[in-house]
């Protein structure tokens, strides 16, 4: 990842007021949240064309 956008999101939220912080950690939050179920789900599907690839092949027909 490019140093310059971590150090540049830095300042920007160093200069916010307190009370615009949550807002934004709520959103950050979220974004983890949504990028490690997305993980998961390619984790799973993966499984599953590891252990049965037949399977998969009927539930597509």
């Amino acid at each position: 990842m490019d140093a310059n956008i971590r150090i540049e999101i830095q300042e920007i939220i160093e200069k916010l007021p307190e009370d615009c912080l949550q807002p934004i950690l709520d959103y950050l939050k979220e974004i983890e949240r949504v990028g490690v179920e997305k993980q998961e789900t390619a984790k799973l599907v993966k499984k599953i064309f590891e252990e049965d690839a037949r399977l998969l092949k009927r539930l597509a027909e």
